[in-house]
């Protein structure tokens, strides 16, 4: 996993700036994500820029799940699998998804899940599938929110922002069915508020500082 943090430290300098001049980011909240430890950043997805957008956000190396279809294409595959993101079956169960799920937070690291499994046809962030919840309770990691709002029909120099919420723990939630649909209910009414909220900084203007609801 050292070469995954060296390939994100090329990175910084690199995919980063041109996430930033391209979609213009800004990023609202970033002192929340933990900065060690075992964490699941949760995040919404409506366009190929989320993915940029959302690392470009964190300010850690992040080990996003991506379905098995992107890591098929020449070169793009080599290249985010070089960024430490891993494949998933989509639509059935994978043990192998599963169990690097659990490694990635059993090593201190943060898993990035775009948790509606899909990208969204419609603005809005959708329904949030339990992947994420799992592997916050089985793995007794936080769970940070991350919205992403602008990206929808993105295009080059249309202005994307990205807001963080606090951690949010489940620790009274039983690691089963119940407790997996219950805790993605809040993570997806967080991820649905701190959207919210920033379509209203984008209706004032973006400005440099603010920050996001509690």
């Amino acid at each position: 996993m050292k070469d995954v943090d060296r390939v994100w430290a090329v990175g910084r300098h690199t995919i980063q700036p041109l996430t930033q001049f391209f979609a213009r980011l800004k990023v609202y909240g970033m002192e929340r994500v933990p900065l060690d430890g075992g964490v699941v950043l949760a995040f919404n997805h409506v366009h190929w820029i989320d993915p940029p957008a959302a690392g470009a956000a964190s300010p850690r190396t992040v080990y996003f799940m991506a379905k098995q279809e992107i890591h098929r294409v020449p070169g793009l595959g080599q290249l985010i699998r070089s960024f430490g993101t891993f494949s998933v079956r989509r639509g059935e169960s994978d043990r192998e998804a599963v169990r690097l799920m659990r490694e990635v937070i059993e090593e201190g690291k943060a898993l990035g899940l775009f948790v509606e499994g899909t990208r969204q046809k419609q603005a809005y962030p959708g329904e949030v599938l339990p992947g994420a919840a799992m592997a916050a309770l089985q793995g007794d990691v936080p769970v940070v929110c991350g919205a992403i709002y602008g990206a929808y029909g993105w295009r080059p120099f249309r202005p994307v922002s990205v807001a963080w919420g606090e951690p949010m723990r489940f620790d009274g939630l039983p690691k089963g069915g119940k407790g997996y649909r219950e805790a993605s209910a809040e993570i997806q009414a967080e991820i649905r508020r701190l959207w919210e909220w920033l379509g209203e900084i984008h209706a004032a203007g973006r400005p440099s500082k603010a920050t996001p609801p509690a």
